[in-house]
């Protein structure tokens, strides 16, 4: 790990400028992953704007009877929050289906947002990848992708978003609130915060230098029943092959969104509309424009059959 400087910042909009005007500084929340590609030299920041003493760790409710979520929340808290888990339970089931209960204790809601691809051949500095070194190629197409992407994928890269939590807040349609160093806020819905690759897969979000995520707001409770399911090649502490965040209602419409497919959470309003006609019709417009590789051709169909499993659920509840 290479040196660096290290400060604690006193207030939001004090630690967006200090990462704006230092640079190569990072923000440092629980630092789950960036301590980690910190070890492996894939990040190298020289100074880490320590985010713990901010006050971005509740969770309270909203004028128009949703929750905001403190960036600093953490992902044991936020899944264990009775409202969390009585509302908006595809969230609190998202949220235990990832990581291990230690990485929860640290891991909070904005980092959980952040987290960066699990794509083998950026945690290996000996391959080339355009988002580690905008220019160099992209080894995994034409390498080993069977845990790539299959949609929304560019010539550039085929990495997928790896998270979760992301997921399910997007089919709750979830707002991310920030703060810029210049004390300015916006509010970015979560449909738009992750970007596609494109030919700059080394940009991943819609954040601005220096720009902080401060809260998650979720509107009011959608009702219904709430599914997340995750196909993964073991049982535990693994990432998705495919997962599927679902909200159904009683009258069989809903919303559903995909994981582990693309470079955000994948969900196309046409495929909600859909759901009244079965898996089969939800999957043909979630994954119209697939562009699979012969190692992983099979997350194609197994999105309709994980869908499949889902809505039977939901119809047997």
């Amino acid at each position: 790990m290479k040196a660096f400087t290290y400060e604690r910042a006193k207030s939001p909009s004090e630690a967006a400028a200090a990462v704006s005007g230092t640079p190569g500084a990072k923000f440092l929340a629980g630092g789950t992953n960036l301590l980690d590609l910190m070890k492996l030299q894939i990040e190298t920041p020289t100074h880490l704007v320590d985010l713990q003493d901010l006050g971005l760790d509740r969770i309270e409710k909203t004028p128009t009877g949703g929750l905001r979520v403190g960036a600093l929340v953490t992902n044991t808290a936020l899944a264990s929050d009775p409202r969390i888990r009585g509302d908006y339970a595809v969230l609190a089931r998202a949220i235990v289906a990832g990581a291990s209960g230690q990485l929860r204790n640290k891991a909070t809601t904005a980092g959980n947002l952040l987290q960066r691809t699990r794509c083998p051949y950026f945690y290996d500095p000996n391959q080339p990848c355009n988002k580690r070194r905008p220019g160099s190629g992209c080894a995994a197409i034409g390498g080993f992708s069977r845990q790539l992407g299959v949609i929304g994928t560019s010539n550039a890269c085929i990495a997928t978003y790896p998270g979760d939590m992301a997921v399910a807040l997007r089919v709750l349609d979830a707002t991310i609130e920030t703060v810029d160093p210049q004390g300015s806020t916006r509010a970015i819905p979560i449909a738009d915060f992750h970007r596609l690759w494109g030919d700059t897969p080394h940009i991943e979000t819609e954040l601005k230098s220096g720009e902080l995520v401060t809260a998650v707001t979720l509107p009011p409770p959608l009702g219904g029943r709430h599914i997340y399911q995750k196909v993964r090649d073991r049982a535990s502490y693994a990432f998705a092959l495919i997962s599927v965040a679902a909200v159904i209602q009683r009258d069989g419409n809903g919303r559903v969104a995909v994981g582990g497919v693309a470079p955000k959470p994948w969900r196309v309003p046409a495929a909600d509309a859909a759901i009244p006609d079965g898996a089969g019709a939800v999957a043909a417009r979630l994954m119209a424009d697939a562009r699979p590789t012969e190692h992983n051709a099979f997350k194609v169909p197994l999105v309709e059959r994980t869908l499949a499993a889902v809505m039977a659920e939901a119809r047997a509840a």
